[in-house]
C-alpha cells in the first residue's frame, strides 16, 4: 500500500515559516535553494572500458534565499545584528551561527515537515523597491548560508 502525502491531503507551498534558534523570523512566500549536489571524482582503471569509476567527494549547500512580504516583527533584523556590524564587533569580529529550521505547515496550521539548517547565518537582504510609478508587493529578500540540513517529518 503507498504511503499517504504528509498531513493526508498534499500539502501546498504556501505554508511555511522560517525559524532560528526557536524564533520565528517570518513566514515567506518563497524559498529557494533547498537542496544539496555530491560532487563526485572519477577514475579510469586501466583495461575497464565499459565505465568510468565515480567516487563521492564533497557536499555542495547553497544559500537558501527567502522572499516574502514586509511584516511588522523586528526578529529578522535582531538574528542579522548578531553576526553583522556591532553584533559581530561586540562578539569579538566571530560569526554567530544559529540554527535554523524552515517548517511546512499543513492547512490547519499542524507542522507536517521541518528541515534543519546547521550554522546559519544571513549573507544578504535586500528590501522593496519604493516607487510612486509603480504598485508592486512590497518584498524583501533574505540569502543565508548553511553547513547542511537534515529533513524530519513532525
Amino acid at each position: 500500500m503507498p504511503e499517504e502525502p504528509l498531513g493526508g491531503d498534499v500539502p501546498v507551498a504556501a505554508n511555511f515559516v522560517f525559524e532560528v534558534d526557536g524564533v520565528e523570523i517570518g513566514a515567506f512566500k518563497e524559498i529557494t535553494g533547498l537542496q544539496m549536489t555530491v560532487t563526485t571524482h572519477e577514475y579510469v582503471e586501466g583495461g575497464q572500458n565499459q565505465y568510468v569509476q565515480q567516487f563521492p567527494g564533497v557536499i555542495r549547500w547553497p544559500h537558501l534565499v527567502f522572499k516574502r512580504g514586509l511584516v511588522n516583527s523586528d526578529a529578522l533584523f535582531t538574528w542579522v545584528g548578531k553576526s553583522s556590524g556591532e553584533g559581530f564587533a561586540g562578539n569579538q569580529n566571530k560569526v554567530t551561527r544559529s540554527t535554523g529550521a524552515v517548517t511546512v505547515l499543513g492547512n490547519n496550521g499542524e507542522r507536517l515537515r521541518s528541515w534543519e539548517f546547521e550554522g546559519v547565518f544571513a549573507v544578504a537582504w535586500s528590501g522593496p523597491t519604493l516607487s510612486a510609478d509603480v504598485a508592486d508587493s512590497l518584498t524583501e529578500t533574505l540569502e543565508v548560508a548553511h553547513n547542511g540540513f537534515r529533513a524530519t517529518t513532525l
